[in-house]
Formats: C-alpha cells, sequence, structure tokens
C-alpha cells in the first residue's frame, strides 16, 4: 500500500529546518539552504518513502 505525505507539510518541515524557495524547475521546486539544494516534485502528495528519504536526507526526520 502507497502512503503519500502532503507535498505542503513536506515544505514546512524543509522551511522549518532553514530552506527557502529557490525557483520553479521543470516538474519540481527547487529550495536551498546555504550550498544545500533539493528539489521537490510538484505533486499534491508526494510518495511517503520519497518524502522520508528526502527529510533524513538533511537530518529534519
Amino acid at each position: 500500500m502507497q502512503l503519500y505525505l502532503k507535498q505542503r507539510e513536506l515544505i514546512k518541515r524543509l522551511e522549518d529546518g532553514g530552506f527557502v524557495f529557490e525557483r520553479h524547475g521543470g516538474n519540481h521546486d527547487i529550495y536551498k539552504r546555504g550550498n544545500d539544494e533539493e528539489k521537490i516534485p510538484r505533486h499534491r502528495e508526494v510518495n511517503e518513502r520519497l518524502a522520508k528519504a528526502i527529510l533524513r536526507k538533511w537530518g529534519l526526520l
């Protein structure tokens, strides 16, 4: 069974971790924190495994 996290919730957690919106890409939005860059898929819901991997990568989980 696929579980999903709302894109807004993922973005809120990234922003709470210091990331800021930089620009829109082709199918993703780009968020930056200093030299760190993360691409977030532009979907209403993001696969929970992907969302957790992104948050874990930046120590935000």
